[in-house]
């Protein structure tokens, strides 16, 4: 009998056998030999495969030289058990889970038969102890070593749990330690809060001392200050002895008054006489004045209404630094009737399609196109000189007359330059609306010494993708146009607001210049193609003017319109690539149907049809009351220098043109 395994060599062994083994040849017995092996090859089981594979020794040459069969499990075998059941090829010894399963699934069965001869017998352990096993026992010493094993593992899961319990009792100590910590700090908060109040306290106690004393001092004064009114007391009583004496005086000075008095009424009598013969003048000279300014008024109207209802001024923007200059006679300004003094009516654009050739191949002449307006602005023209054709015009809003003045053009063409200006607040730059409202706060001024009261409410909006939205909005409506709505005013009314929209009353230039600012900041712009900052969408500015004539019972009023349309270009020039295409799109596509039906409206009231499509868009329904028959219209076009904008403001010249065809009927002004 060998001697027995030492437990780390048995550890080691057991180790081994956990790893797969179906490379290595199997050490097993083979079916119908029985090897009895030695310390050595024992050892060679429990080493690394790399040793195993060296040291295979007499049983590996021998499994070498026999074909391959089924590796048996062997074990300790009374002559009353059968073999041990076969074990797949590729199963092996993978671990010692699969022998453990082997030994129990072995069942006591009939006597084996007869060996063949050369077969060994099977061992047979005798003269053993239970608690000891020889050392060719593999499975024995295996299943005790899972045993072992699993009672380690028993160890290893109660250890694990004190150490989970201890971990919990140790997370509920820094919880109780940070609860004691939060405790303390509110304890020393309301430590501070006493000493700062005992402070206070102390504090108070000290100005409370110091009141006292003031007080005292003040005791003081006053004794003093009644010692001295005692002594006043008696200076005064000498002094109303004296004015007794004087009131005597006085009194018989005064019946001497009475009677110059008497002579006096009868002057101021005749006074009286004279002064109501200047009342009566100066009520004759008032009626007069009136109806001098109504008579003016009437006139001033009529003259408007010689230049027309409708005008169409046209107006080209100069060349801006870093533009390419345009090619000498492509725009041509002719004078006007009375010579180069005269202002200039006409505009003649030169175009050259090079599509188009002779047969020798020579381009062709550029074709000439001939536009006539009511006015025409050269590149050179000022804003103050531009303004000063339409002041009598805005004028004629404070006299009751509907007022309304476009803004129509490609984007970059100079819009809303002409109507809010540049920045910066250069008075020379100053756009039609703040010049507007400075004249119309003028003329009101001087018209109040003849009686009338002005008052004056602004509004600004804008119309994008067929959405009204305030421009003066602040806060969380900034941005926000979906509550706003044009609606009437009440039922029956053809007056016109507009929901959710802040109606502000201005008095001064200031006000407005600050309304523009914040209008200037919530439009919608974009970046397209054709300018780095394009307007989007519509934006109408309203001024509503009402005047009242306290004296006389008379009250006007009408609003004055001043309208910066979106750009007017066709859709590819000015579609801007990018994620954002479809949005500008659908923009472009809003601002074309809006100019659309503001020319199908012109020219509805021009040929007096029945039906006006107002409500085709929102703009022209906004601007309904300033277009009909009782208003008064005025557009300008405003086109770029740029060759390369030549097809662009061809189209915009073209619609003027047809807009100053228009004829509109005489106007009527609003009062009451």
């Amino acid at each position: 009998m060998e001697s027995q395994r030492s437990p780390l060599l048995e550890v080691k062994g057991n180790i081994e056998l956990k790893r797969p083994l179906v490379k290595a040849h199997s050490r097993l017995p083979l079916p119908g030999r029985s090897f009895k092996r030695g310390r050595d090859q024992m050892e060679d089981v429990l080493e690394p495969e790399k040793k195993r594979t060296r040291g295979l020794g007499t049983a590996s040459k021998f499994a070498a030289s026999q074909p391959r069969a089924p590796v048996r499990t062997t074990g300790p075998q009374t002559q009353g058990q059968t073999a041990a059941p076969k074990l797949p090829k590729k199963t092996g010894l993978r671990c010692s889970t699969a022998v453990a399963t082997v030994l129990k699934n072995q069942k006591p069965g009939p006597a084996a038969p007869a060996q063949k001869p050369g077969t060994a017998a099977p061992l047979k352990l005798e003269g053993k102890k239970p608690n000891k096993r020889p050392a060719w026992d593999l499975k024995g010493q295996l299943c005790d070593l899972n045993a072992e094993l699993k009672c380690c593992r028993e160890k290893t899961r109660t250890l694990d749990q004190e150490n989970q319990q201890l971990r919990d009792q140790l997370r509920e100590a820094q919880q109780q330690a940070m609860d004691l910590g939060a405790e303390r700090r509110t304890l020393e908060g309301e430590l501070s809060r006493v000493r700062a109040q005992a402070e206070q306290g102390q504090q108070e106690l000290g100005n409370l001392s110091a009141h006292v004393l003031d007080l005292e001092e003040r005791l003081s004064t006053q004794e003093s200050l009644v010692e001295a009114l005692q002594k006043e007391q008696l200076g005064l009583q000498e002094e109303r002895r004296g004015l007794v004496t004087r009131l005597e005086e006085q009194e018989r000075r005064l019946q001497a008054s009475e009677a110059a008095l008497s002579g006096s009424q009868a002057e101021v009598a005749s006074l009286h006489k004279e002064s109501a013969a200047q009342v009566a003048l100066l009520a004759e000279r008032g009626e007069r004045l009136h109806w001098l300014e109504m008579e003016r008024r009437r006139l001033h109207n009529q003259l408007q209404e010689l230049k027309g209802n409708i005008r169409v001024f046209c107006r080209v923007r100069p060349v801006l630094p870093g533009e390419p200059t345009p090619p000498p006679g492509f725009l041509l300004f002719p004078s006007g009737p009375g010579g180069p003094s005269d202002p200039s009516t006409h505009l003649s654009l030169f175009r050259s399609d090079e599509r188009r050739g002779t047969l020798s191949g020579v381009p062709a002449a550029p074709t000439r196109y001939d536009f006539s307006f009511d006015r025409v602005f050269p590149p050179g023209s000022g804003q103050d000189e531009v303004f000063e054709e339409i002041a009598m015009l805005v004028q004629s809003a404070l006299d009751g007359y509907p007022v309304c003045i476009f803004a129509y053009g490609q984007t970059g063409s100079g819009k809303t330059f002409t109507m809010e200006g540049g920045p910066g607040g250069d008075p020379q730059v100053e756009g039609l609306i703040p010049r507007a409202l400075r004249h119309l706060f003028s003329v009101a001024q001087e018209l109040s010494s003849q009686g009338w009261t002005y008052t004056f409410v602004a509004s600004y909006v804008e119309i994008y993708n067929e959405t009204v939205r305030d421009l003066l909005a602040t806060g969380t409506r900034k941005g926000q146009g979906g509550d706003c709505e044009i609606r009437r005013v009440g039922p029956g009314s053809e007056e016109l607001t507009v929901t959710n929209a802040r109606y502000v009353p201005v008095c001064c230039e200031k006000e407005v210049e600050a309304l523009l600012h914040l209008a200037r900041q919530n439009r919608a712009v974009a970046r397209t193609a054709q300018n780095e900052r394009s307007s989007r969408s519509h934006s109408v500015f309203q001024l509503q003017i009402s005047g009242e004539h306290s004296g006389r019972g008379l009250q006007c009023g009408a609003p004055l319109n001043l309208v910066d349309l979106a750009g007017s270009e066709r859709l590819d020039p000015g579609l801007a690539l990018g994620p954002g295409e479809r949005e500008r799109l659908r923009e472009t596509q809003a601002i074309n149907s809006s100019l659309s039906t503001l020319g199908l409206v012109i020219m509805a009231l021009s040929n007096k049809e029945s039906h006006v499509p107002y409500r085709n868009s929102k703009l022209t329904y906004l601007l309904q009351n300033s277009l009909g028959g009782s208003a008064k219209m005025l557009m300008f076009v405003n086109i770029s220098p740029l060759e390369e904008n030549a097809s662009e403001s061809l189209n915009s010249l073209r619609f003027a043109s047809k807009v100053n065809q228009c004829v509109i009927g005489t106007a009527q002004a609003n009062r009451k």
